[in-house]
């Protein structure tokens, strides 16, 4: 089961955290897994990670936020099955302390890349008449938290571009879902904790780690094994949805 054998897979945001996740466990079920990131130190560890396990993967510099650099790289590779968005930035704000760039700078990212990977994936994957669609959303998409505005925004815009896909293509057999996770543990947390509560990193993680109802922070592999699954071909009954992996949080903690 959950066999991706042979398909052509491209990662953005593979060198670290949920992308690295999600390029290991696609290539141990045999994709050939593209990893594209803009941090070639990071994105190489993925690959060579990959390959010591005895799989196939390849790394591709590209910043996704420039739509010429995805159509070079998409064209290169030419034959795609499967694309996962998981590339993202974070931001910490309200809508009346985000400034214009920084607003600009995660819409680029989070929405624009996006929007740049399905704008030249999509007519090759017309042209082999399929192909499989995951994007990485977030809880931001459902509920409103503490400010994480810009954040909120391109998480909801990547769960409406979900259900647009899914909907304008569905007649040419290709699915189109998107994954909405909770707090996972990533090198990104860790990054922010010292950033922010230099001296209070473990009470800060164990306090964010309990606003999950489940009482932890996920991890990395829990949300590749659920991209896993609507990436396979166990799923193919699976469309214009969006799954919550989230410990319980958008249910259970009103």
């Amino acid at each position: 089961m959950f066999s991706l054998k042979n398909k052509s897979t491209v990662i953005t945001g593979g060198g670290s955290g949920i992308g690295r996740a999600i390029s290991q466990i696609f290539a141990r079920q045999g994709a050939i897994v593209h990893v594209l990131d803009i941090d070639p130190a990071l994105a190489e560890e993925t690959v060579k990670n990959i390959l010591e396990a005895g799989g196939q993967a390849v790394f591709h510099m590209c910043d996704i936020s420039k739509q010429q650099d995805v159509r070079e790289i998409f064209h290169k590779i030419e034959h795609i099955d499967i694309l996962v968005n998981s590339a993202g930035i974070a931001h910490v704000g309200k809508a009346d302390t985000t400034n214009e760039e920084d607003f600009m700078k995660v819409f680029q990212v989070n929405v624009k890349g996006t929007y740049n990977c399905l704008h030249e994936v999509l007519p090759l994957m017309i042209k082999i008449k399929g192909g499989v669609i995951l994007n990485i959303a977030s809880i931001a998409a459902w509920i409103g938290l503490p400010d994480r505005f810009a954040y909120s925004m391109s998480k909801g815009a990547a769960f409406a571009m979900t259900l647009s896909v899914a909907r304008d293509y569905i007649d040419q057999h290709i699915r189109c879902n998107s994954i909405s996770p909770a707090r996972v543990h990533t090198p990104f947390v860790d990054g922010f904790l010292s950033k922010n509560y230099p001296g209070k990193e473990a009470e800060m993680f164990e306090k964010l780690s309990k606003s999950q109802p489940i009482g932890r922070m996920g991890t990395t592999d829990e949300i590749a094994s659920l991209a896993l699954f609507l990436c396979s071909e166990e799923a193919a009954f699976i469309t214009g949805n969006d799954y919550p992996i989230d410990g319980g949080f958008i249910k259970l903690n009103n």
